[in-house]
């Protein structure tokens, strides 16, 4: 199921990567030849670059394709890099928490009161802000679940794999 919801954000990332080129093609195009533009180009802009940034972490976390700097860990032993791998999703546990309290509270303000961009289209706030929720919420989900079975496969005696590429992960039912 978590694969699923995974996918999903990964395919609406790329659907907003797609309006962001539209958007700004077309927004160009109008301003050379027409002089004006799409209103609030650049509300709609910053809402959708938070929707291509944020949306995809969860699957790339189950990618484990974050950057990683390896020069000092590849050089120790298989069971150390494993407790750093460990290690490191703790601390992501650990980082993004602060992050959904704060954007949860972020949410809750904007809806309570209302929020909008001034401008032409007075959008509302709060599309972008349950946006960045759903995206650090699923995140955080696979990094605790990725830290649980890690942390039984190293019980079990196991060796945590090479991380698979996000295309493998990602065409599998």
């Amino acid at each position: 199921m978590l694969h699923r919801i995974e996918r999903l954000l990964l395919d609406l990332s790329v659907i907003a990567i797609m309006g962001l080129g539209l958007l700004i093609t077309t927004s160009v195009v109008m301003r050379a030849t027409m002089g004006g533009a799409i209103p609030d180009t650049i509300v709609i802009v910053r809402e959708l670059m938070v929707a291509a940034i944020v949306l995809p972490l969860a699957a790339a976390t189950a990618a484990r394709s974050h950057i990683v700097v390896e020069f000092l860990s590849k050089m120790m032993p298989p069971r150390v890099q494993d407790l750093l791998i460990v290690a490191g999703s703790l601390a992501g546990v650990l980082a993004l928490a602060p992050l959904i309290y704060a954007g949860w509270n972020e949410l809750a303000k904007t809806w309570a009161s209302g929020s909008f961009f001034f401008g032409e289209l007075s959008l509302p706030k709060w599309p972008g802000r349950v946006i960045f929720l759903v995206g650090m919420v699923f995140c955080w989900i696979r990094l605790l679940l990725m830290a649980v079975a890690d942390i039984r496969t190293i019980r079990a005696g196991g060796h945590l794999a090479e991380p698979e590429t996000t295309l493998d992960l990602m065409d599998r039912p």
